[in-house]
């Protein structure tokens, strides 16, 4: 069966605020109540885009505000994850990173702020940044044109061939301007199959409910959701609106309607 799950481009982290632009989540236990798995989400945008202000909030169909973080299902059975910064990956023993797991999309489209879109998880590389690790999914959006060539990490070396070397060089090396040292890698580097990305999905996904149950310390993370009913930070529908409406609505976008689209030059 073809591993699907939710990515979500977001402009801002997941600090920014209640119910701001980020990632994927879902149902904590079997008792949790979830909107479809794969239900259709529009945004709304507030405040001037690629300034501190901006702030680009989720709706469902119904137009009932949600919480990216906590709120839209990653998979059918599985949903929001969460690196611990406070238990050590059994497989790099660093702790985590305090975010939740990054995906990493290697279609052609260029996605907007706010979109949620379906991809194939690939593999899985393991970052070591300034000791914290910081897993990054490889994956290919569904709608793609080529999507139907990639299923695992070894088509990814197939057919874009010195990809996966150019993103490790790049990680390695995007700090360095900020100037901290390079980043280094669990395994030397070494990208990890479908497989393993599905288990350390897994286990940040446990992190993450035990976030959500107020089980694991957070700090600053914000885990108020609207769906998560079993959850101690449950809020209602109209505290979210009042969330969201608390915030400037002025947008001034750049019109652009070219359409965008990645390439790979290959070797």
């Amino acid at each position: 069966m073809r591993t699907l799950l939710q990515l979500l481009r977001t402009g801002w982290g997941w600090r920014a605020g209640v119910i701001v632009a980020g990632r994927p989540p879902g149902p904590v236990s079997a008792g949790a109540v979830l909107g479809r798995a794969m239900a259709l989400y529009r945004t709304d945008e507030r405040g001037q885009p690629h300034s501190p202000d901006y702030r680009v909030f989720l709706k469902n169909e119904a137009g009932h505000y949600l919480s990216p973080f906590h709120d839209i299902p990653l998979k059918v059975d599985s949903t929001a994850t969460w690196e611990d910064p406070r238990q050590k990956d059994k497989n790099t023993n660093f702790c985590g990173d305090d975010d939740p797991i990054d995906v990493c999309e290697i279609g052609s489209k260029v996605l907007s702020c706010g979109e949620v879109i379906r991809v194939k998880i690939l593999g899985t590389l393991a970052l070591i940044d300034q000791g914290e690790t910081d897993w990054k999914l490889i994956a290919i959006n569904v709608k793609d044109p080529e999507a139907s060539k990639f299923n695992d990490i070894d088509d990814v070396k197939k057919y874009k061939p010195g990809y996966l070397e150019a993103t490790v060089n790049w990680f390695r090396l995007y700090k360095v301007p900020e100037g901290k040292p390079e980043n280094q890698f669990a395994f030397n580097g070494e990208f990890k199959n479908k497989a393993f990305a599905l288990e350390v999905i897994k286990s940040a996904h446990e992190c993450w409910k035990a976030l959500l149950m107020k089980k694991r310390d957070g700090g600053a993370i914000n885990c108020t959701n609207v769906q998560v009913r079993n959850s101690p930070f449950h809020c209602t529908q109209e505290e979210a609106r009042s969330l969201v409406e608390s915030v400037s609505f002025s947008v001034n976008k750049e019109c652009n309607k070219e359409e965008q689209v990645w390439y790979f030059l290959g070797k």
